[in-house]
């Protein structure tokens, strides 16, 4: 029993992302991009005239990718209590198989088999296997990166869509206007209200494409107009991205700063099966001078550590290392935001705190929050924080 978990647990290891360290798990790596890139050549090539004498040899490498697509999406499914440890075997292969990438994979090769239902589909279907490919590249690399334009987008929501809501009342608006103004002279192009709305699209957010354009004086008139304001239109949600951007780089900046003035480094390590901090707890960790246990990821949900905090199979251990020049100690501090408190309706970067205090965990309503630089703190908050001063009114917890 024993062997066949340890095989289990070597093969779930070389289905996922391969390391420099492990050459099998690169390999495959290796194979399946191959793969992927001749099913990508083989739905282009096969749309070519000159493709015809290899048909039986592309639909044989196809049907070879298809197999080892379809053995691989086996494999994960068989393995993914080793992805999401916290669940038994049967739940962590549904979780897997209602995942975006789960969902993919599938409909990587489950097309193929179904020729009679979905006939003129399979090219269309082949392309699904590119998306494969950027999970199999280091792009979590450039996490950060794509990060920094999720954060923009979400900050600025309100003032995209309000944006969004001023151009779709102008198209409107001149698409009424142009309508009425060009009808009787061209009846046959601003044949309805919708007509016009194509052309203000066209005009508002383009140069126009010229198949509908007005022909009377007066539409000439409100033509020139309205592409001055589509100018101005296009640039509002440009200048918010604009805006946007130079704010969260400039908080990344600010972030960067304090990291390096406060030298912290935090890492993740996973509590696997034979691991000497299992079952163990938090006081009884034999951690290093300086390195502290921030928190604990288990099952999807945040663990505060406590002192009588144990480690249980597949958690994720946050452990965080500040250096100091004296001899002081650090002290984790519970504080619950009141009404009147400085800190409610604050965002976190915003604070007023030493440099040597540190947010770690935001408890909000039953809820855990892992704390960002934009995120706001309410009355009612729970805030635990690292800190070497006295904080009022806070409540120190055994570590």
């Amino acid at each position: 029993m024993e062997t066949l978990r340890a095989r289990k647990k070597r093969i779930f290891d070389i289905i996922q992302i391969g390391n420099a360290g492990d050459w099998p798990s690169r390999l495959f790596d290796i194979v399946l991009i191959a793969m992927i890139l001749a099913n990508l050549f083989i739905a282009i090539f096969s749309t070519f005239d000159a493709s015809a004498p290899w048909h039986d040899l592309m639909a044989a490498v196809e049907l070879v990718t298809v197999v080892v697509f379809t053995v691989e999406y086996i494999l994960r499914l068989w393995t993914a209590e080793y992805l999401y440890p916290g669940l038994s075997g049967g739940r962590a292969a549904l979780r897997y198989a209602l995942s975006f990438n789960g969902l993919i994979e599938l409909a990587c090769f489950a097309f193929y088999y179904l020729p009679f239902f979905l006939p003129s589909g399979l090219v269309a279907f082949r392309m699904l296997r590119v998306i494969r490919i950027f999970r199999l590249f280091r792009i979590n690399a450039y996490y950060d990166a794509l990060n920094v334009i999720a954060g923009v987008l979400r900050s600025k929501r309100d003032q995209l869509l309000s944006s969004i809501f001023i151009i779709l009342i102008l198209m409107t608006a001149s698409s009424l206007v142009m309508y009425s103004l060009e009808h009787q002279a061209q009846p046959e192009v601003f044949r309805n209200a919708f007509s016009g709305f194509w052309w203000a699209v066209s005009t508002l957010l383009t140069v126009g494409y010229g198949d509908i354009y007005p022909v009377t004086m007066p539409g000439r008139i409100f033509g020139t107009i309205l592409t001055f304001l589509g100018v101005g239109m296009v640039a509002i949600p440009t200048g918010i991205l604009s805006a946007g951007f130079v704010e969260q780089y400039g908080r990344l900046k600010r972030l960067e700063d304090y990291a390096a003035q406060a030298d912290i480094r935090f890492i993740r390590l996973q509590a696997t099966a034979g691991h000497p901090w299992l079952n163990r707890t938090v006081a009884e960790l034999p951690l290093p001078p300086g390195l502290l246990l921030a928190v604990i990821q288990r099952q999807g949900k945040v663990v505060v550590p406590r002192g009588d905090t144990v480690i249980l199979e597949g958690d994720w251990m946050v452990l965080g290392a500040e250096s100091y020049k004296d001899d002081a100690g650090i002290e984790l501090k519970e504080l619950v935001l009141g009404e009147r408190h400085p800190w409610a309706g604050q965002p976190i970067r915003d604070l007023d705190i030493s440099r040597q205090s540190l947010i770690v965990m935001v408890r909000r309503q039953g809820r855990t929050l892992i704390p960002s630089g934009d995120l706001t703190l309410l009355a009612g908050d729970t805030v635990l924080l690292y800190s070497k001063h006295a904080i009022p009114d806070a409540l120190e917890i055994p570590v």
